[in-house]
């Protein structure tokens, strides 16, 4: 059996993200936070489409992708409350559905009864993902519209955890149990 391959066009790309966050960070010029923001975006949608239309897809890869998301999202809240630029109520309702990811991930990896289902994006996570992008985006151009992004991003974050919970309910559960 061969070994997986890791350095593939899918992985680096999702991976450029870490180091997107870290400029994010680093740089606090509105520009080049803009351009960050639309780099991260489009390489969230570049690995996935890379990965599908060349057939190289990947268990490290279906990890390293939504970690990397998580990564740069929680680097742009980070930076953004410690600048002033969002209230600490603000970070985390929008930070929200993405720790409630990762509690459900370790709790899925730890609990030996679980048995293991793959990871698959949701389309109402793709809608938090979106709306937290819009919420980035709006701090730096739009600032009176914050609140009401963040407000629509926790209601999305909480849909979001109740779909990925009741998904993953269903997907475990024996179906002579489920009701």
């Amino acid at each position: 059996m061969s070994e997986p391959r890791i350095l593939t066009l899918p992985n680096i790309v999702s991976s450029s993200r870490v180091m997107l966050a870290f400029g994010f960070i680093a740089y606090d010029g509105v520009p080049t936070r803009l351009a960050l923001i639309f780099i991260a975006s489009f390489t969230d949608f570049l690995d996935g489409w890379i990965a599908r239309r060349t057939k190289v897809t990947s268990k490290l890869g279906a990890l390293i992708d939504p970690v990397a998301d998580r990564f740069f999202v929680l680097s742009v809240v980070t930076a953004y409350l410690l600048g002033g630029q969002l209230h600490p109520w603000q970070a985390v309702a929008i930070m929200f559905r993405d720790v409630m990811s990762v509690i459900g991930f370790f709790v899925a990896r730890n609990v030996s009864w679980l048995r293991p289902i793959p990871f698959m994006a949701r389309p109402v996570g793709k809608l938090v993902t979106a709306g937290q992008l819009l919420v980035f985006l709006a701090v730096l151009l739009l600032p009176a519209w914050v609140n009401a992004l963040v407000i629509v991003v926790a209601v999305l974050g909480v849909v979001a955890t109740v779909d990925y919970t009741l998904m993953l309910w269903r997907e475990r559960t024996p179906k002579h149990l489920r009701v």
